[in-house]
This record gives structure tokens, sequence and C-alpha cells, in this order.
């Protein structure tokens, strides 16, 4: 084994890592892409009487929902749907990823994942130039959510259960990546209003860049295998996961073979036999992975459970109370609301490179997660519209640090767990951990997109 450790490669100008990073780029640029352009989406959703005296060369009454005198009823349940549409398939398809992984090739399972969600993009893009009936709109986009969020849990869950092969620090740059596909998309938006382009044009260049970069990580993906440094971890873990298997089953046999009534006649028997064990073994093997992970697997579930039960169907309506018509309430929700939120949950992934605190064993770890849900009433009480309640934190300056604090503790906290989960499994178990943790945080999106109906219609 020292002679093993002396002889690993090196990272050579960290280029796996950073594959990793824009392969976990790819994995939520999808959701992030359709997530932050929901002020577009809710603009082609007006009723057509409205859209015609709206005039599509200005970026304001385009990109702004508070340019829309009022909100149809597409309109006002478009980000609860959306959500809904989105971590549902992600749930579902994240469970049939853990089940599925032995059987399906990785390489299908990722390059056919990246290749589906590039032509949905492409789609997407196309759409933007048909002037199709709004609720056709609704529901083609709904559909393409639908399916683009199918492939990308199983995208993300494979890409966590090929990145367990590698060193538990290389779970952090996918953790990363997918802060980063955040910011990308909300700085690309923000870009598309200051253009002063028309409408069309702003959202079908908002819509392409995302090509280039899905494009990118197929090609990194592909890149992978050529690197001595994943090559090398790549081939010890298969090696070790081949050895273990092995000897399971060899040690399985040997039982049935001492059996004095095992002769030439019962081979077959046994044969049957050792094909049912290896089928059940994949079932038990899953069983108690969980029972190893499942502290962590649940804090991950309830650190997406409150962030999507509140982001962004509560607060994308939060309303600027200092400049509400003019520049800075155009700007307000692709800042306040998505680029704060992406810059700081990509800071908090990106911390536990160089910090993972608290310990994986430490009661600190739940405390924190389970003091997140003290955001959700926060964010009621700010300046949300329209509402019931009453505006507590009425000031522009409440609502951004709290957005700060809450995305800054979900990326530092999410990420610390999926980085945990794994080490309390073996080394022949850590791809399927891998994949379970990513099932959990699967459920807690398709959790909080559930609750996100009952928390908004309260405010």
């Amino acid at each position: 084994m020292t002679k093993m450790r002396e002889q690993e490669p090196v990272d050579r100008f960290k280029a796996v890592w950073l594959i990793f990073v824009i392969l976990g780029l790819g994995t939520l640029l999808p959701w992030n892409f359709f997530m932050t352009a929901i002020q577009y989406f809710k603009y082609r959703l007006q009723d057509v009487d409205v859209s015609s005296t709206v005039p599509t060369s200005n970026a304001t009454s385009t990109m702004n929902v508070s340019a829309i005198p009022s909100e149809n009823h597409l309109q006002r349940k478009f980000g609860n749907i959306m959500t809904l549409s989105a971590m549902l398939p992600m749930l579902i398809f994240s469970c049939l990823n853990s089940l599925l992984l032995p059987r399906i090739p990785q390489t299908l399972r990722i390059s056919g994942s990246i290749i589906a969600i590039f032509i949905l993009f492409l789609l997407t893009a196309i759409l933007v130039k048909i002037s199709i009936e709004p609720l056709t709109f609704f529901i083609v986009t709904m559909v393409t959510i639908v399916f683009i969020n199918c492939f990308g849990a199983v995208l993300q869950g494979s890409l966590f259960g090929l990145v367990s092969l590698l060193p538990a620090s290389y779970t952090t740059p996918i953790m990363s990546g997918q802060g980063l596909a955040g910011t990308f998309a909300a700085l690309a938006m923000i870009c598309a209003i200051a253009s002063g382009a028309e409408q069309s044009d702003i959202a079908f260049g908002y819509f392409s860049t995302a090509f280039v970069v899905v494009l990118l990580a197929l090609l990194c993906y592909h890149a992978l295998p050529h690197l001595e440094f994943s090559r090398y971890h790549f081939k010890r873990k298969s090696e070790e996961w081949r050895k273990a298997q092995q000897e399971e089953g060899f040690s399985k046999m040997d039982l049935i073979k001492q059996d004095p009534t095992y002769t030439n006649e019962r081979r077959s028997s046994a044969n049957l036999m050792e094909t049912h064990i290896v089928e059940q073994d994949g079932e038990l093997s899953i069983i108690n992975i969980l029972r190893k992970i499942w502290p962590t697997a649940l804090q991950v579930w309830l650190v997406f459970t409150v962030t999507i039960g509140v982001f962004p169907s509560v607060t994308v309506d939060a309303r600027s109370s200092v400049s509400a018509d003019g520049l800075w309430g155009v700007y307000f929700i692709p800042i306040s609301c998505f680029l704060a939120f992406n810059v700081f949950d990509w800071l908090g992934r990106s911390l536990t490179a160089v910090c993972m605190w608290p310990r994986k064993d430490s009661k600190w770890l739940p405390a924190f997660i389970i003091s997140r849900l003290v955001f959700v009433p926060l964010f009621m009480l700010c300046n949300v519209h329209p509402r019931k309640l009453t505006v507590v934190f009425t000031h522009d300056a409440w609502y951004i640090c709290f957005m700060v604090v809450f995305a800054f503790s979900n990326g530092y906290l999410a990420s610390l767990c999926m980085c945990y989960g794994p080490q309390n499994a073996s080394a022949k178990e850590a791809e399927t951990a891998g994949a379970i943790m990513s099932f959990f945080l699967s459920l807690g999106l398709a959790s909080g997109a559930c609750l996100s109906f009952l928390i908004r219609s309260l405010v």
C-alpha cells in the first residue's frame, strides 16, 4: 500500500479538478437557466391583449415582471409549477439511477444525458422565435423542464458516483461547479437585460449561451480517461471492488459447497443460487449502505427542502421598496435574488475545499441545518407581493442580508453533507453511496417544491 501511494500521480495543473467543476456546472445549468429566466416566461404567458400593448423593444418591459399590469393564473402559478415539474422528475430519476447504476454503462448514462440536455436547450432557443398562444407555450415549457431535469438527475447521480472513485476532496469541485451554474445564469440574464435588445433576441442569446457550456462538459468527460491522475484512481478502485466482490462471492459459495448434499447433480441448482445471491447482493448492499449514511442523507434532504421551499417561489416575488419603478427596480430580482443567492451559495460550496467544520460526527452540523428553518418566516415577512400578511422587513437591505446568509449556509452545509456521506461507506460501496446521497438531495428538492405551494399561499 505504501508503494502504491508513493507512485500515485499528481493532478497536473488541477486538470481533473477543473473538469469536475465544469461537469458540476453542467448538472445544474439547465435548472438555473430556466429558473433565472422566470421573468421572461411570465412575459410570454401574458394575455394576448396585454402583450400587444407592451413594446417588445424595451428591455425593462420584457424582462421585468413589475412592468406587467397584472398577472393571470398561468403567471401566478408558473414559479410553483415550474419548480415541481423540475424536482419531481429529478427525484424519480435519481431513484432509478441508484437502482440501475450497475446495469447501465456509465458512459451511456453521462454522455447520453449531456447530449439530451443539449438538444432540449436547442429546442428551447428555437421556441423563443416561435409565436404561440400562452397555454400551449406553458405546456411545452413544462414538458421541456420535465425531460431536461430527468436527464439532469441521471447526470448528477452518475457524476457523484464517478467522483466517489477519486479522493474525497474531489466532491467539492462538483458542488462548486453547481453553485457556479447559478452565478453564470444570473450574470447572463443581467447582461441580457442591459443589452436593451428586443425580447426575442435577448432570450435567444440567453439560452444559446448554454450550448457552449453543455458541449464543453461533454468534451471534458471524455477527456477524463486520458488523464493519468483520474485513470490511476479509477483503475485502483475498480480492482479493489472486483477483489472484494470475488472474495465475498467465494465465501458464500464455499458455505454452499460444504453442504454434504452438494453433488454433481446439484451443481445446476447451486449455479442458480449463485445467480440469485448476486442479484440479492445488489438489493442488500443499498440497504446496508443506507444504514451507514442515513443521518447525513437526512441532513442534505433538510437543507434543500428549506431552500426550495422559499427559493424561488417566494423570493422571486419580492419588490424593491427603494426604487420599485426605477432602474434598481428592474435589476432588483436578478441581482438581489438570483445573483446574490448563486454567488454566496457558490462561495459556501467552495469553502469546503479549505475548511470542513463541523466534523461529520459533530452535533453542530445537524444543529446548524435545523436552524435554517428560520429563513422560511423571514422571507415570508419581507416585501413580497401579492400578499396577505403584514410586511415586517420592508427595506431592501433586510431582504439582501437574509439572502446572503441563506445562500451561503445552503452551499456550505450541503457540500459538507455530500462530502461526508460516502466517507461513512467502504471503498467498494463509495459509488453507490454517492448515488444514494444524490437521491436524498433530489428528495429534498422535490419536498421543497411541494412545500413551496403551501408557503407561498400563506404569505
